[in-house]
């Protein structure tokens, strides 16, 4: 028997799932790493501890199940992480990746100048410190030294790949991410590299999401089948699309894990007149329109260890949450801790309590994070709910284990809210882009999960909340601006 691997490279895990062709979960393997903030602002990994954890879940999945003999391995990654190399792949630094907000001085400015719709339009990416384009236009002023040695810039699944087959090579979906390709044509965009000072031999070639590789044995330590094709496949964000099921006209995908994104797709490249969201490729005629945001899961992890320091588990938490009502006794949270991307792009935006009382409890402050978290989910939602008739929503992430949650989401947003099978959606949408390329059987299972209903009372009394969580930001936004933080 054969199977099939998909291999999700993660914000703080690499996920290795074995899926059979009816798209069941076999057998799975996780490894975390660090996220290192070696000063303020940087969000940094080192890549060989990224490398580590494929090699170890790859390893430990094909071990455990030497019985069969997997079909393929195919992979999805994290966006916008840039690393510089040498002529022999080595790093010359850490991974700076998506949540680094050292460019955003870069970004303020290329905005002040007039240039970001320009630059939005050619490439589809919103101007924001966690664009590559930025992240190279700060490495070429404040570390020259660096970027002239460099030989390369990559992203992570670049890196892993040159380790495993020698060459560099980046997917379309990974590099319609970067700021640097033209949405239009899916290559190098002369115009946008001219902007951050490259050339296209300093990247990696472009390649289709479908395209093989064949392990060779060349990393010492790592042995695998000579046979076995290795596919490059997409992004995490438009892959976890694919494995919810989330590709229909009317079906919007929501993703909540350390961070997360609202996402549709196109049959055509989308944009935004006021450059709220972006727009990459997914494979063949298809695209992601979406916004991705900073501050998901993460929100409620900072909250449990960090201010409550409590030992009481998440899932308690959450449900002592929900017995609360909607609103939370009118404490609300901006929850943009780690800035934020869409659909304000605002590198600077901060978290703010508003509306704390002495009767406010641990379990109101938990439910306003939920609540504030779901809101930022929804200011990116709406804005594809007012061109498309959305009549459904596929979920998928860590939080779609949690049923309060979930339903709060349903509540929020006024629609139907259906979870993927379990929080594999990417390394699933891996397996399926992996089994078209090499036209292997494969049978997706329509709206697997659980469906969550809407309250219709709770949506209008969130529709008020909601504004009121607008005009909150909109009226601290110059604030946050002026706050006296680097």
């Amino acid at each position: 028997m054969k199977y099939y691997i998909g291999v999700d490279i993660g914000t703080t895990a690499t996920k290795t799932v074995a899926f059979d062709e009816k798209g069941i979960v076999l057998d799975s393997c996780a490894a975390n790493y660090d996220m290192l903030h070696p000063n303020e602002g940087y969000s940094e990994q080192r890549p060989d501890d990224i490398l580590t954890a494929v090699l170890h879940t790859l390893n430990t999945l094909v071990n455990r199940n030497n019985t069969m003999v997997p079909a393929f391995v195919s992979f999805s990654a994290a966006m916008h992480s840039v690393i510089a190399v040498d002529e022999s792949g080595t790093a010359l630094t850490n991974s700076i990746t998506w949540a680094d907000n050292r460019a955003q001085d870069i970004a303020r400015r290329i905005h002040a100048q007039g240039d970001a719709e320009r630059l939005y339009q050619l490439s589809g990416v919103p101007v924001h410190a966690m664009s590559p384009l930025c992240k190279l236009i700060w490495l070429r002023e404040n570390e020259p030294a660096l970027f002239k040695k460099a030989y390369k810039f990559i992203g992570i699944k670049e890196y892993i790949f040159y380790k495993l087959f020698g060459t560099f090579e980046v997917d379309t979906s990974i590099a319609s991410a970067t700021g640097l390709l033209e949405t239009s044509t899916l290559q190098w965009s002369e115009a946008l590299l001219q902007y951050a000072g490259m050339n296209k031999s300093r990247l990696s070639a472009v390649a289709p999401v479908t395209k093989p590789f064949f392990y060779k044995n060349i990393l010492a330590g790592f042995t695998f089948p000579e046979t076995v094709p290795f596919i490059i496949g997409g992004s995490d964000g438009a892959l976890s699309n694919l494995g919810s099921g989330a590709t229909g006209p009317n079906e919007m995908a929501v993703t909540i894990g350390t961070s997360g994104a609202v996402r549709m797709v196109t049959h055509t490249p989308w944009s935004d007149p006021l450059m709220r969201t972006f727009c990459y490729h997914l494979e063949g005629e298809r695209y992601i329109a979406g916004g991705a945001n900073n501050n998901g899961a993460v929100v409620l992890q900072w909250l449990k260890e960090d201010i409550l320091r409590t030992d009481t588990s998440m899932d308690a938490l959450l449900s002592e949450a929900a017995q609360l009502p909607p609103g939370c006794n009118g404490l609300l949270l901006l929850p943009y801790l780690m800035g934020e991307r869409a659909p304000y792009w605002n590198s600077r935006a901060q978290g703010v309590f508003f509306g704390l009382r002495i009767t406010h409890t641990q379990a109101h402050l938990v439910r306003a994070a939920m609540e504030g978290v779901v809101f930022a989910m929804y200011s990116i939602g709406k804005i594809f709910m007012e061109h498309r008739n959305v009549k459904q929503i596929l979920a998928s992430g860590g939080f779609t284990q949690s049923a309060p949650w979930v339903q709060l989401l349903a509540d929020v947003f006024g629609i139907p809210v259906i979870t993927a099978d379990g929080p594999e959606a990417s390394a699933k949408g891996a397996v399926i882009l992996g089994a078209t390329a090499l036209k292997l059987e494969w049978e997706q299972q329509e709206a697997p999960g659980k469906t969550y209903l809407p309250d219709a009372s709770r949506f209008d009394v969130y529709q008020k909340i909601f504004a009121r969580f607008e005009r909150l930001y909109k009226l601290l936004r110059p604030e946050m601006d002026d706050a006296l933080i680097p």
